[in-house]
């Protein structure tokens, strides 16, 4: 079985993540050029958590705090060989809470803190570290 056929689960995975963050970079960069005056690059400092074109930019915004991380410990992970099928659930396990966390960031108009969305940010910041801790063990 070869390296590639090993990790399928976890490259789809990773394909979920890379076109789950396309999509909110479009949809970020739609909702804000449809506004009257649109200035490419600038985002109304006004605007606030009832603003769509605010959450889309958000969500855009924390998938590109957190998403490099996660590119990165995956493909260690996977280099390093880690066990094929922890690395994959975390994978997943982050891919799906990215997609939650930006269907609640889009539905979702509230300033309150936590929201619904903390705890999916938390769910994939989690599968982050365990990840982490299982390319850490892979080591030792």
């Amino acid at each position: 079985m070869s390296f590639i056929d090993l990790y399928t689960a976890s490259f789809w995975g990773i394909l979920v993540m890379l076109l789950t963050w396309l999509i909110q970079g479009l949809v970020a960069a739609t909702s804000k050029a449809s506004q009257k005056d649109a200035i490419p690059g600038k985002i109304d400092q006004s605007l606030s958590h009832d603003s769509f074109v605010f959450r889309s930019h958000r969500t855009f915004m924390n998938s590109l705090e957190n998403l490099p991380i996660m590119l990165g410990t995956s493909f260690l992970a996977i280099l390093m060989g880690t066990d094929v099928f922890w690395t994959g659930v975390f994978i997943w396990i982050f891919a799906g809470a990215r997609i939650v966390h930006m269907a609640l960031y889009y539905g979702i108009a509230t300033e309150v803190n936590p929201s619904p969305r903390s705890y999916f940010f938390l769910l994939g910041l989690l599968s982050n570290i365990c990840l982490l801790v299982l390319c850490a063990l892979t080591l030792a």
